[in-house]
């Protein structure tokens, strides 16, 4: 616990910003040289905060991929930065030496990022954005300038290019008509290679009636940005709102993202501020429906909110796309999906929300053929999919990394979340059509990867195991027993479907090797000599995998790995899996040790993100939050997926925890409660 302490103070976390509200994360010392942005998304846009007033860092688009830089893959792009402002008092331009009593707040029950200043002894200011939750490519930021005396205020919305675009276009439009005028400002650009076209718009929302709206200007500065402006003069003690709504759309979303941009932009202006905030907060609220109340642990509380909030925000029902380890907070990871989402985020979102997860199973049922094209690549039989994955579902792994041939594990990751999409939902039309499919073809991929060296030694060599610091071995762990998982799972949805099942499958199965040491530990592969790992591994197979049951055995490979896991440069996800398994092997104590030691070293100021490694600066790290919220659902809450759903064992909370109370959990939207 010093340990974790002195962490906490280093990252400059101290004990006064540690704020005990459920919903919401203040921020009042604001220091620009240590601020790790938080985001606000709707599961498709994603807006990372700014230290500066009136700005925003980033703006992320899922699904916007193209090859530029790093490593000679495709990347996330940037989207236009469609919501900064510019504020003029009297005719002085607002910048961050000029504002006093600085603060900002995440409200996480509806997603919006407020900041609110002071600017010397004339006004007051006070803005909030949101992702519209209900409008995938649609955000708005609500202004409100209160004058402590007679002033003239300028407020410009910004339209700016990052860097990475090429071809910047830019439009201003005005729409007058009988009811209603809407200025327009619009810039469209391609992507690096030219294979998209990037479009963002966006209008002003004024109060006034129509006809006396403000007159808004439209400067061109230069092919990267350009602004419209109005202005207004406000009494002393008189408050003005004006907003800001805007859209942005990519080719790889729309047809004609020009248009669409313009179109979407129009649909907002028309429906009001009022309304948007309206089906915004609702959705917001059918979201939190399903949600974990910790009673005892006001800090918790609001951590685990946090981790939710952010697997909430960067995924987006009826959709094929699928969170990267960084999800919408950046460009972390050039955006891929990995065995991060599968095996950590997924079944949190699973349990809470099966139609967020369904999108998650749908990008990897659309990229199915690409698997398959893979794994005839490197004569394999199946699917076989990669390690990185992005727009097209092609191998994406840099070729320096190595390790996109061989982690191979990932292909029973996507088998196994397919199995648990069926055992949660019972819906067994997905599982014809879109399970099936997938678990037959990694099934298949399993049987003609093993090397067939006579009983019990249907060996799988040569892989990068799920312990990535263990390169080229044979016979992991991990992916041994995923590999046997995925097999009996496609047995099992064959019966439950009235197909006949290929016998090889289960025979491979009873074939593949479990290694031991000599010490009766589970072995995390055939080289492995008690080196520190990376990564949770041999745990795994106890949770979620299910492999080894006998409590005595998952004891031993606890106490033995645990203590093999450096305190730096490991992810926060494997003290998460310990956390999992001593909740259910009764020990609460021990488990929030590991709870805590899983993200509280992780965390940067001011708004407590994780970052992937202790002491790390490269927030946020949606997989850790993922695995936590698993270690809470499934291991302090004993939820457990099987074959006819969701049923709860037992479990242990951690000392301080009174009850925890599991909201809208699965299909039917079950409560699960744990008392003292």
């Amino acid at each position: 616990m010093l340990r974790l302490t002195a962490l906490l103070l280093a990252t400059g976390i101290c004990a006064a910003a540690i704020a005990q509200d459920p919903w919401k994360i203040n921020a009042s010392a604001i220091d620009p040289s240590h601020y790790y942005g938080i985001t606000v998304a709707n599961g498709m846009i994603g807006l990372v905060s700014s230290p500066e007033p009136l700005k925003i860092k980033d703006v992320v688009l899922a699904g916007a991929y193209d090859l530029y830089g790093r490593g000679r893959v495709s990347n996330f792009l940037r989207s236009f930065n469609l919501l900064n402002v510019n504020l003029d008092i009297d005719g002085r331009r607002l910048s961050s030496a000029d504002v006093t009593n600085m603060k900002q707040e995440l409200d996480m029950k509806h997603a919006a990022f407020t900041t609110s200043f002071t600017y010397a002894d004339k006004a007051e200011v006070k803005a909030t954005y949101y992702a519209l939750r209900h409008l995938p490519y649609t955000v708005l930021m609500d202004i409100t300038v209160t004058a402590k005396k007679d002033i003239t205020i300028g407020g410009a919305s910004v339209m700016e290019a990052p860097d990475a675009l090429k071809d910047v276009q830019n439009y201003y439009n005005e729409i007058d008509r009988p009811h209603v005028v809407i200025s327009l400002l619009t810039s469209s650009a391609k992507s690096p290679t030219g294979k998209l076209l990037m479009c963002a718009s966006n209008t002003f929302l004024f109060d006034e009636p129509h006809g006396k709206e403000p007159r808004v200007i439209h400067e061109m500065w230069d092919n990267n940005m350009h602004l419209m402006k109005f202005s207004r003069q406000i009494k002393t003690g008189e408050s003005y709102r004006f907003s800001i709504a805007g859209s942005s759309i990519t080719s790889a979303h729309h047809d004609d993202p020009l248009n669409e941009a313009e179109r979407l932009t129009i649909y907002a202006r028309l429906e009001g501020r009022e309304r948007l905030l309206q089906f915004h907060n609702k959705a917001w609220d059918e979201l939190w429906k399903s949600d974990i109340v910790i009673d005892g642990d006001a800090q918790s509380q609001q951590d685990v909110h946090s981790m939710i909030y952010h697997l909430y925000s960067f995924v987006r029902e009826g959709t094929a796309l699928s969170p990267s380890p960084m999800g919408l907070s950046g460009l972390g990871y050039n955006g891929h999906v990995f065995w991060d989402t599968e095996l950590w985020m997924y079944p949190a979102l699973l349990v809470l929300h099966p139609e967020l997860a369904k999108s998650i199973m749908e990008y990897r049922f659309e990229r199915l053929q690409a698997a398959k094209r893979n794994a005839f690549s490197k004569g394999f039989k199946g699917a076989m999919y990669p390690w990185e994955s992005a727009a097209t579902g092609v191998e994406e792994t840099p070729v320096w990394a190595l390790s996109g041939p061989f982690e191979h594990h990932i292909t029973a990751c996507v088998g196994i979340a397919a199995w648990n999409y069926y055992c949660v939902t019972q819906d067994k039309t997905w599982l014809k059509e879109k399970g099936w499919p997938i678990l037959s073809a990694t099934a298949d991929f399993w049987a003609s990867r093993v090397e067939r060296n006579g009983p019990g030694k249907y060996e799988i060599k040569n892989v990068v195991a799920a312990d990535e610091w263990a390169e080229n071995v044979d016979n992991n762990a991990f992916t041994n027993a995923a590999a046997k998982a995925v097999l009996q799972h496609a047995t099992e949805a064959a019966k439950l479907l009235g197909i006949v099942p290929d016998p090889d499958w289960m025979n491979v199965s009873n074939n593949i090797p479990i290694l031991r040491l000599e010490n009766g530990v589970t072995k995390e592969h055939a080289a492995y000599q008690g080196e520190g790992i990376k990564q949770a591994d041999v745990n795994l197979l106890a949770y979620p995998l299910k492999e080894i049951t006998d409590v005595n055995q998952i004891r031993k490979d606890l106490s033995y790995y645990e203590t093999r896991v450096p305190n730096e440069g490991t992810p926060a996800m494997t003290q998460a899996v310990f956390t999992t398994l001593y909740a259910r092997l009764g020990n609460g104590e021990k488990a929030f040790h590991f709870f805590q030691d899983a993200y509280i070293p992780n965390l940067n100021p001011p708004f407590r993100v994780i970052a992937e490694t202790k002491g790390g600066t490269n927030p946020y790290f949606a997989t850790g939050a993922g695995g936590i919220v698993q270690s809470v659902l499934m291991g302090f809450g004993g939820l457990e997926i099987t074959s006819k759903g969701i049923v709860q064992i037992p479990s242990a909370l951690p000392p301080g925890w009174k009850s925890i109370t599991l909201t809208g959990i699965g299909r039917d939207k079950k409560t699960f409660v744990v008392k003292k």
